[in-house]
């Protein structure tokens, strides 16, 4: 597998729960510049040099502050470490900028490790949103769906789930 640069951009992330006490809606904009933010991990899933930081950008639905990949990596993530949520959705907001083997972005939940966790993923490449679970370091595919998703625009994609965890052991 070769890996090749894609950048994207994330701003506002929000999470909810069933109970509205665990509502959270997380931003960058006072995370320092260059750096990953407070209480985050950031790594890939297969193999690369992901590159996460905190930049600034003008044309963020959230201003100044977006995250951004710009390394190299078959799967990179960046999590909020201690977040729990059960039953509810995330989303989150972002752009893809570059990259010429992949131009996405997405959103991950039920994260267990760098290994095991749920993402949907809209790739520009591919003009489709993915449903994927990784176990074990191996992506399966649970559904495709076309739709347009535009390279240097900001696009929304939200999560919405409930019951038991599948595809883990």
């Amino acid at each position: 597998m070769r890996l090749i640069p894609a950048t994207i951009l994330a701003t506002t992330l929000a999470c909810l729960g069933t109970d509205a006490a665990s509502a959270e809606i997380v931003n960058f904009d006072d995370a320092q510049v260059g750096q990953i933010p407070p209480g985050w991990v950031a790594g890939v899933t297969g193999g690369g040099s992901p590159q996460w930081a905190v930049e600034n950008d003008a044309t963020a639905p959230s201003k100044p502050g977006v995250l951004k990949q710009s390394g190299t990596g078959a799967f990179p993530w960046c999590v909020l470490k201690d977040s729990s949520l059960e039953n509810g959705f995330v989303e989150v907001k972002f752009k893809a900028i570059s990259g010429e083997e992949d131009q996405a972005g997405g959103v991950v939940w039920r994260w267990k490790d760098g290994e095991n966790y749920y993402v949907a993923r809209a790739n520009t490449l591919e003009n489709n949103v993915s449903l994927y679970y990784t176990e074990n370091g191996k992506r399966k595919t649970v559904k495709y769906v076309d739709a347009p998703v535009a390279l240097n625009q900001w696009h929304m994609l939200r999560v919405e789930f409930s019951g038991t965890q599948s595809g883990f052991s």
